[in-house]
């Protein structure tokens, strides 16, 4: 075994012996189905978050190593019980105009009711989801300063294209409104939702983005991009949480399952940051944002189609796992 390996087990251990006791638990306690469904969960949300380990990371990268540690300590806090149990709760409630105390009261006594009201509100979440998840791919694509390109005859262009100002605010704003029109039932709802979306990711690119400039600044520019990260999972968990309740009404076994699937993702980011394994992989992120991009065209389509989990992650796999392979060619080149 080289060190190299070693130390990845080592790095993977604690979260795994964690894993495994919980699980453990929701097999003794729950039983055996409750347990194959944790697992399946667990799979889901590793599965479609894998693209989202690989941008975190590049953002991570521009954290001190205490709010790398914060990310994956006080982070998994928020990914758990504030991202994947409280906002979805919080978006129902806005949707039916009723108190989150009452929400969280159907949740807890009659989930059944509470999956039924979750997929009522799921163009809102699309909205929300897609439209931030836009922003963030095309903000990669739209940079002049970008010389290094995967799919070049298309990036080479996008990024041309960065240097019409705002141009990604622009599309997602046109975009945004089109959804609207096509569905006047929810035009409202759509609306609002995704201009939470886009003022949402100015506000904190922008904070981060100002901040990093100094170095006096250094907490508020790891506060930031703290938040940024937080609010991105935000975007990419709330698919996987609607996707949970075709698996499960039961609020314990969804939080066990995409609660441990996002702290391996979460693990695996920072593993990645501190191997510097971004930088080994030169087409990595360019897949990864490709992988974004279809994903927020995936939670788009939820608003007038079903699109099943295992498409979302395919689309996903296969454009990380296309980019991976093209940058083993291109060093053995």
């Amino acid at each position: 075994m080289t060190a190299n390996t070693a130390s990845s087990l080592n790095f993977f251990l604690f979260p795994t012996v964690i894993s495994v006791a919980i699980l453990a638990g929701v097999g003794i306690f729950l039983g055996p189905l409750a347990l194959f469904t944790a697992v399946l969960l667990v799979i889901l949300e590793v599965t479609l978050s894998f693209d989202n380990a690989v941008v975190n990371a590049k953002v991570l990268e521009q954290m001190s190593p205490k709010w790398q540690q914060r990310f994956l300590t006080w982070g998994i806090v928020i990914a758990v019980f504030l991202t994947r149990a409280v906002l979805p709760i919080l978006i129902v409630a806005a949707s039916v105009a009723v108190s989150p105390f009452t929400v969280a009261s159907i949740a807890a006594f009659d989930p059944q009711k509470y999956a039924e009201l979750l997929h009522g509100a799921e163009h809102i979440i699309a909205s929300f989801g897609g439209i931030f998840l836009t922003m963030v791919g095309l903000k990669y694509f739209f940079d002049q300063g970008k010389e290094v390109h995967w799919i070049r005859v298309i990036e080479r262009r996008l990024a041309q294209w960065g240097s019409v100002e705002a141009i990604e605010i622009a599309i997602a704003l046109i975009l945004l409104s089109f959804i609207a029109v096509l569905v006047p039932a929810h035009s409202t709802s759509i609306l609002f939702a995704g201009i939470i979306a886009i003022t949402l990711f100015i506000v904190v690119q922008g904070a981060a983005s100002s901040f990093a400039v100094s170095t006096q600044h250094a907490v508020a520019a790891g506060t930031a991009l703290f938040i940024y990260l937080n609010v991105l999972d935000a975007a990419f968990s709330l698919d996987s949480v609607v996707g949970a309740f075709a698996l499960s009404t039961q609020l314990p076994i969804i939080i066990v399952g995409l609660g441990i699937g996002a702290y391996f993702v979460r693990a695996l980011t920072v593993y990645m940051v501190r191997h510097g394994t971004l930088g080994n992989i030169i087409y990595i992120e360019h897949g990864a944002h490709w992988a974004i991009l279809g994903l927020a065209a995936a939670m788009i389509a939820n608003i007038f189609v079903d699109v099943p989990e295992p498409i979302t992650g395919f689309i996903g796999l296969l454009f990380v796992g296309g980019a991976y392979l093209s940058s083993i060619r291109s060093v053995k080149s």
